[in-house]
């Protein structure tokens, strides 16, 4: 079983945290809802209520086996705190499984850690993410070593897959 932080604030795109968490905890993982929107839930784009698990002051990434970046308007939030930037950054360059989708990919270019890496996201994002460096594909998954990242939620179920084969 594997331990995955999953970061988020509000707007998060509903569907793109519910279904790989739930895919994720149906193949026996523990997924970890973090946050700090001064509230004990982040509301969602669509209107779900989701609770938050743990605060982003309160967690290490060496406490957990992967990180999960759900998009919707968040990664952009997220992007602009350097406490998720950080601990974006940790996992990349700890080889540890990331998986982002859709906006998510966003946190990478702060991170400075797309340059020379293969990845995907959103249409509106992968232009940012080329001209930071990173080698762009339109495809529903891209797999880059330790980086795993789709375009929208109409690839969740490859996106879903290749997140639990990633952990197995």
């Amino acid at each position: 079983m594997s331990k995955i932080a999953a970061i988020m604030t509000d707007l998060v795109e509903d569907i793109e945290i519910t279904s790989p968490k739930e895919a994720l905890e149906n193949a026996g993982n523990e997924v970890v809802i973090i946050s700090d929107n001064g509230k004990d839930h982040v509301d969602g784009k669509q209107g779900s209520v989701i609770s938050i698990d743990e605060s982003i002051d309160n967690v290490d990434s060496s406490s957990f086996d992967a990180l999960l970046i759900p998009g919707g308007f968040s990664p952009d939030q997220l992007r602009t705190d350097d406490r998720y930037v950080d601990f974006t950054k940790n996992f990349v360059e700890s080889g540890k499984p990331v998986f982002a989708i859709c906006h998510g990919p966003q946190i990478f270019i702060q991170a400075g850690v797309t340059e020379g890496r293969t990845m995907t996201g959103f249409t509106s994002v992968r232009p940012d993410l080329a001209n930071a460096g990173a080698h762009v594909k339109d495809e529903e998954v891209v797999i880059d070593d330790n980086l795993i990242t789709s375009r929208t939620p109409d690839d969740l179920e490859a996106f879903n897959k290749e997140i639990v084969n990633a952990l197995k």
